[in-house]
């Protein structure tokens, strides 16, 4: 399961730091929570999809490493994105 393309242009308009950037670790932390959103969504109606829930776990596992850099390099970006994605933080 993935984003429509302008659920995800909204989200990198929402979240980037300057004109250019798609990359940076807001965006892809933003992006992820989107698609994990959705993907929690379909598993609720759909309990036996298991390569989907091996999908889902791999985007939580990726979203808390890009949170773990960004909590590393920059703890005030790290407390805003967590504050506006509504993240549970340790």
């Amino acid at each position: 399961m993935s984003i429509s393309k302008e659920a995800k242009t909204k989200v990198i308009e929402e979240y980037r730091r300057d004109e250019k950037d798609t990359g940076s670790p807001e965006v892809q932390v933003a992006i992820l929570t989107k698609r994990i959103l959705t993907l929690t969504d379909h598993l609720r109606i759909n309990k036996h999809d298991e390569s989907c829930r091996l999908g889902l776990l791999k985007m939580v596992g990726r979203r808390r490493r890009l949170l773990a850099y960004m909590r590393r390099e920059n703890y005030a970006r790290y407390l805003s994105l967590t504050e506006e994605l509504k993240l549970r933080r340790k």
